[in-house]
C-alpha cells in the first residue's frame, strides 16, 4: 500500500497534541510542525515518535503544512489538526478512496457528519465561505474548510501555494479545480472546543482576494 504521512501543524496546543500523534496509526509517518509556539508543544511533541520540525517563529498555518509536506516521505498526505477536533481514528476513511486510485484528494467533511454539532458562527461563515468557493471552482463540495484532508503527495506538488495561513485550504481547493484533481468527501466525527473561530479580519481579506484573483 502506498506510504502515509500525517502532517501536523501545531500552534500552542501543549494539552493535545501528543494525544493526535498517539491516535495514528503506527504504519504512518508522523511529522508534527511547531509553528513557533511558546508553550510546551514541542517537548510533548518530541516526546512522541513524531518527527519534530520547529519553526523558529510563527509563521502561520498554510507555512507549517508547506515545511510538513517539504519533509514527508510518503506518497499520500493527511492534515490534520493538532487540538484533537479531528480524531486520528478517522484518518483510514480519508486514505482509503485515494488508495483504491478512485481519487486523488479527500476531505473530511463536518456538514455529513453531525452537522447540528457545529457552532452557530461557523455554519454562517462555512455557508459563505463554501458558495463562493464552488462559484469559482464550480464544483460542489460542501465543506470547502475543513483542515482535514488527504492527498496525493504528486498532486500537491504540482500546487503553486503561496499562502502562509488558513487561508491555504481554500488555495488548494482552487488550485486542485484547475489541475482536475478528484475529489470526494468523506464523513468525519468533529470535536468543537469552545466554538472557536480561528479567522481574523485579514484573514477575511486574504480569502476575498484568493477567491477573486488566485491563478494557479
Amino acid at each position: 500500500m502506498p506510504k502515509v504521512s500525517v502532517i501536523i501543524p501545531a500552534y500552542n496546543v501543549e494539552d493535545a497534541v501528543a494525544d493526535v500523534v498517539n491516535g495514528c496509526d503506527k504504519s504512518y509517518e508522523v511529522i508534527v510542525v511547531d509553528d513557533g509556539s511558546t508553550d510546551k508543544t514541542y517537548e510533548r511533541a518530541t516526546s512522541t515518535r513524531a518527527q519534530v520540525i520547529r519553526h523558529q517563529k510563527n509563521m502561520g498555518k498554510g507555512q507549517a503544512m508547506l515545511t510538513g509536506v517539504s519533509h514527508a516521505k510518503g506518497s499520500i498526505i493527511v492534515f490534520i489538526d493538532a487540538d484533537m477536533q479531528h480524531l486520528p481514528e478517522d484518518i483510514p476513511k480519508l486514505v482509503m478512496p485515494i488508495q483504491k486510485g478512485h481519487y486523488d484528494m479527500a476531505i473530511g467533511s463536518r456538514l455529513l457528519g453531525p452537522r447540528s454539532k457545529m457552532p452557530m458562527l461557523r455554519r454562517v461563515s462555512n455557508s459563505i465561505s463554501t458558495r463562493l468557493i464552488q462559484l469559482r471552482t464550480r464544483q460542489k463540495i460542501l465543506d470547502t474548510q475543513s483542515g482535514f484532508r488527504a492527498i496525493r503527495k504528486e498532486a500537491i506538488e504540482k500546487m503553486p501555494l503561496d499562502s502562509k495561513r488558513f487561508v491555504i485550504e481554500t488555495e488548494m481547493l482552487i488550485c486542485a479545480a484547475k489541475l482536475n484533481v478528484r475529489i470526494v468527501e468523506v464523513p468525519i466525527h468533529i470535536i468543537y472546543k469552545n466554538g472557536a473561530f480561528h479567522f481574523s479580519f485579514l484573514d477575511i481579506i486574504k480569502f476575498l482576494k484568493m477567491i477573486f484573483f488566485k491563478r494557479c
